[in-house]
């Protein structure tokens, strides 16, 4: 500040001794010219008497235009400096502009840079704005009205989810959704009512399965086939057709009386089953073996098992050319298990007959060697029994 009021002191003090020195200058020019005008008075003494007035004429003109050069030259400098004063401000008025203009940029700057902080606070915020930002207490209060109702929306579709739950766990029928419910309210209903039924569903399917499971357990154990409407499944099975056939054809033939049973067995493929009786067991599968409307000449598979209440044999055959198959069963006295051999039927009724009566010690009757295939001939009892103890405990 110091430097700015020297220079300003030096522009006054330069200036005041230009008007000085043109003061001067002009002072002196105004002495030459009386001292001219007194020389000519002098020396032309004669001639201004004998002029007269027309001398004093002259002068005053002199003077006259004398005073005029002068004040053209003051209008000239004041002129030359008041140009000085407007084209070249001064450095104080050039100092605060600029200070002004830059306070107002740093103003700007800062004022863009809070706006853009407090827009990204509210994106991250779900548009409600933080403390300490230029929102007034009314949009405070607001956001914090919103955002408890959310949460308190949020709590309640959570506790009526988990009451949903609980009640179609309980075995209650769904709740029926409050007309004053929210959208989200009505959006958590729905997914629960869906978790829900799919729950039952799943619960419903897997007590359907354990109650088939159960009834072919005690169908299995009687030796019956069971309830009818067990038995029977929801649509009719395509083997349906040649069972009736089967069936059908052995009444025709050999009695109304010859099977103990027919069903489908709805848990192996479908397979057409005839139970024969014991007495029968052998005329039936003769039957089988040679009918020309049957003629079942492949045997695929025999196995016993013990079901404790009674012995049981099980025979899988296939017609080749008819390309259908059945499944040939008899039940057998537990304490006294004797059938008739089907080897002299299918010749592949021999080693699992064998095999049969020694794990199981079925006897089969007309069997050509009816020896032990698997256990040594001096092993005592059979494995696959229920009641099975081993002779040597050792073993």
């Amino acid at each position: 500040m110091s430097d700015e009021k020297s220079l300003e002191e030096k522009k006054k003090e330069a200036a005041a001794k230009a008007k000085a020195a043109a003061l001067a200058k002009l002072e002196a020019k105004k002495k030459m010219e009386a001292q001219a005008s007194k020389n000519i008075d002098t020396s032309e003494a004669p001639a201004e008497a004998s002029t007269g007035d027309a001398a004093k004429e002259l002068a005053k003109k002199k003077a006259a235009a004398a005073v005029k050069a002068k004040a053209a030259a003051l209008a000239k400098q004041k002129a030359k400096e008041q140009a000085a004063s407007e084209t070249e401000p001064t450095p104080e008025t050039t100092d605060t502009d600029a200070a002004k203009e830059l306070a107002k940029k740093k103003a700007a700057a800062a004022a863009k840079a809070k706006a853009a902080a407090l827009a990204k606070q509210k994106r991250e915020a779900g548009n409600a704005p933080a403390s300490g930002s230029p929102a007034t207490d009314g949009d405070d209060a607001k956001a914090k009205a919103i955002a408890a109702a959310k949460a308190k929306a949020a709590a309640a579709a959570k506790a009526k989810a988990a009451a949903l739950a609980k009640q179609q766990r309980d075995g209650g029928s769904p709740a029926t959704p409050d007309s004053t419910d929210t959208g989200t309210d009505d959006l958590q209903d729905e997914k629960a009512k869906a978790i829900a039924a799919a729950k039952a569903k799943a619960k419903a399917a897997a007590a359907a399965k354990a109650k088939a499971a159960a009834a072919a357990k005690a169908k299995g154990a009687s030796g019956t086939t069971g309830d009818a409407a067990t038995d029977t499944p929801a649509t009719p099975s395509p083997n349906q057709k040649y069972l009736d056939k089967y069936v059908k054809v052995i009444n025709d033939n050999l009695g109304e009386n010859t099977l103990e049973d027919a069903y489908i067995n709805t848990l192996s493929k479908d397979v057409p089953t005839l139970v024969a009786k014991p007495e029968t067991y052998f005329k039936v599968a003769s039957f089988l073996r040679y009918n020309e409307q049957l003629t079942f000449e492949y045997l695929s598979e025999m196995h016993g098992s013990d079901f404790e209440t009674h012995m049981e044999i099980y025979n899988h055959l296939y017609s080749y050319k008819n390309k259908q198959t059945v499944a040939l069963k008899v039940k057998i006295d537990r304490e006294n298990p004797v059938i008739p051999s089907l080897q002299p039927l299918w010749e592949g009724a021999n080693w699992p007959e064998r095999e049969t009566y020694d794990l199981l010690g079925i006897q089969f009757t007309g069997h050509p060697n009816l020896t032990r295939i698997m256990m040594p001939d001096d092993w005592v009892g059979y494995p696959l029994r229920k009641d099975y103890e081993p002779y040597d405990v050792e073993v």
